[in-house]
């Protein structure tokens, strides 16, 4: 176990997976600006590492991420921060691989914005999501105005943005916000598992499959189909023949993946 920040935010490797874990348990691991822009260097190390397939990003003590620290807020400390701003803002940019958020707990405020700053969500049953500073005036300069739209759809994002309500764990799953919904206490141990299938396959392919996803926003349909192809030839080129020839030799048949 590696820690940053004083131990604000816990980094473990467990062979292609690395755990990110948010220690501030005494604030439901609220960020200060140091954790964020801890969490910003702990990402940016992660995908330099050509060693590190996956990473899951989680809160100690049963919850996720509370949001800004509120205190911090209040001193005028950290007034002008934002999580997706350019001065090393965790939630600026989407990484080159992918990124699990196991959910306990409350992630709410910018809590919502690191977990929609995910590619998928493993939450459990006493997961909360919701943007609670609402009630406090504080907007959302974190990424989430853009990300869960884009994940819920625009009217549904509008309900949870423009009245702050909580979205409880099975309603969360229902709109596609969590992708897989999974017992108390259990959220960590599922998205460890995801996070090692994932670091299994081939990643040529499956990286240009979701960068190709991630980026098309950007572009027309035609564009982004251009792109699509253009990203897959590597991928033809250097895994694919030899995976094709593995599956007529009998591998991978009636849907195993092992």
């Amino acid at each position: 176990m590696i820690k940053h920040a004083n131990g604000k935010v816990l980094e473990d490797r467990k062979g292609p997976v690395t755990i990110v874990t948010i220690n501030r348990p005494e604030v439901k691991n609220a960020c200060d600006v140091e954790t964020v822009q801890t969490l910003h260097d702990v990402f940016a190390a992660f995908e330099a590492d050509d060693e590190a397939r996956v990473a899951i990003l989680t809160g100690a003590a049963g919850a996720f991420c509370a949001g800004a620290d509120l205190a911090e807020l209040a001193s005028g400390a950290a007034i002008g921060f934002c999580w997706a701003g350019k001065d090393r803002g965790a939630t600026r940019r989407r990484l080159s691989k992918p990124v699990l958020a196991a959910v306990e707990g409350h992630a709410v405020a910018a809590g919502l914005a690191l977990a929609v700053w995910c590619d998928m969500r493993v939450a459990s049953e006493t997961a909360v999501f919701g943007v609670f500073c609402r009630r406090f005036g504080g907007p959302m300069p974190n990424g989430c105005t853009v990300r869960l739209p884009r994940i819920v759809g625009e009217s549904r994002a509008l309900d949870m943005l423009m009245t702050g309500r909580p979205v409880d764990a099975r309603e969360a799953q229902a709109i596609g916000l969590a992708d897989r919904l999974v017992p108390a206490g259990g959220a960590l141990a599922a998205a460890e598992e995801l996070a090692h299938q994932l670091a299994g396959f081939p990643q040529m392919a499956m990286l240009s499959d979701r960068a190709s996803a991630i980026s098309q926003w950007d572009y027309r349909e035609e564009e982004a189909i251009e792109r699509e192809i253009a990203g897959a030839q590597a991928a033809f080129e250097n895994e694919f023949q030899s995976g094709a020839g593995r599956f007529v030799g009998g591998a991978g048949r009636h849907g195993e993946f092992e």
